[in-house]
């Protein structure tokens, strides 16, 4: 499967803002956005040239795509499942995102970035109601319990990553940091999760 390998600070230099995919260096000074914080390459720093619609848009479309760490064809399917879906087709788009499993991983703070829940998921470390998930893609459905296995509780990543974690940080969230648990409750509005993103420039994007 196609994946990317070159270092992820620059996609975050690209966008021009953090897009968390480094954990805890995204909070630190070491982040190249508080040095850098403008694209990379030969000509990053130089660049003035004025931005058209389509390359506003376009920008907006791969950073969404990029925090939530998704391929083109993914994302374009995940955009053509919500425009079908009743409602405002952006809207419906983020909270499609927030039900993927390594995002609702990531959010419950059982690891430091989308990336490493998708490591950890992959390694078959989470069950989702009892039964073992190890697709980083699945859709969790409101209700649903996501564990850390027995076997896995152990594990300093998520231990690491959970003490950074304050309690009740999403309110579509409840987690239990003692048994290693969460529910999710239901799926959240657009206007509760914590994404500086303008979903409709992608909408607008993709209706040309």
């Amino acid at each position: 499967m196609a994946r990317h390998t070159d270092s992820v600070c620059r996609l975050c230099r690209r966008e021009k803002q953090k897009l968390f995919l480094k954990g805890q260096k995204c909070y630190t000074e070491k982040c190249p956005i508080e040095s850098r914080n403008y694209p990379p390459g030969q000509h990053g720093l130089s660049r003035r040239t004025k931005i058209s619609e389509y390359g506003i848009q376009l920008r907006e479309k791969q950073k969404i795509k990029r925090m939530y760490g998704l391929l083109e064809t993914q994302f374009r399917n995940y955009f053509e499942k919500a425009n079908r879906q009743k409602g405002i087709t952006g809207e419906n788009l983020i909270k499609i995102l927030e039900r993927r499993l390594d995002n609702v991983v990531f959010r419950f703070g059982f690891a430091a970035s989308r990336s490493q829940a998708r490591q950890l998921i992959k390694h078959r470390h989470f069950s989702v109601n009892d039964r073992l998930v190890d697709i980083p893609s699945f859709l969790v459905s409101e209700g649903d319990i996501i564990k850390v296995k027995d076997k896995s509780k152990k594990l300093d990543a998520i231990h690491n990553s959970l003490k950074k974690v304050k309690d009740s940080t999403y309110n579509w969230l409840s987690i239990d940091k003692a048994s290693l648990s969460g529910t999710f409750i239901q799926v959240p509005e657009r206007a509760d999760v914590p994404l500086n993103a303008n979903e409709q420039l992608v909408v607008e994007l993709y209706s040309k």
